[in-house]
């Protein structure tokens, strides 16, 4: 009975948690490519080596801010811009949520880096998702970028500000937003 109990609480657990995601993804600004844009600015300063990765990549999606949070079950959610060539080519949803020891809130950037076509098409066509292991490079400043792509992907985070026990983007999904329909 206990055991039905606790696996009760944590299961309204997490679908509050997987609701406020939710509504904190749908509060958030549009997919704004000014934001994007100034994110992109932001990640060269704090480390100028990724550039490379801007100028080399098939396209890419940016993050300006992604928001977080957990108590054992988190959540997070976020809109960004994707690119090809340097182009818009529509916005993107994010959402996840995670269950293990986590605790504490934050706010990061995040970009995701495709190597090639297929990776890139992958995503445009929402068949892709972080695995659970799935993990990031921390941006910061004087450390080098020589993280390399893993099935065409690349993932680079940075804090913007917050207090979080976990850093990771396993369980990630996205959804493509085709331009006419970015807000």
């Amino acid at each position: 009975m206990r055991t039905i109990r606790i696996f009760t609480f944590l299961l309204s657990l997490a679908l509050i948690t997987g609701f406020q995601a939710e509504a904190q993804r749908k509060k958030r600004k549009k997919h704004d490519p000014q934001k994007a844009q100034e994110t992109m600015t932001e990640f060269k300063k704090v480390n100028s080596g990724i550039a490379n990765f801007f100028d080399s990549a098939f396209g890419y999606a940016v993050f300006p801010s992604i928001g977080k949070g957990a108590i054992g079950i988190g959540g997070a959610a976020g809109k960004g811009v994707v690119y090809k060539g340097g182009s818009v080519t529509g916005g993107v949803n994010m959402t996840q949520i995670s269950i293990g020891f986590q605790f504490g809130g934050q706010a990061y950037s995040e970009v995701i880096f495709f190597e090639n076509a297929d990776a890139y098409n992958r995503f445009v066509e929402n068949e892709f998702q972080f695995a659970a292991q799935a993990s990031a490079v921390a941006l910061k400043s004087g450390i080098s970028v020589d993280a390399k792509y893993t099935d065409g992907v690349a993932v680079f985070t940075m804090a913007k500000g917050g207090l979080m026990y976990e850093a990771s983007v396993g369980g990630q999904r996205f959804k493509f937003v085709p331009p006419n329909k970015m807000k």
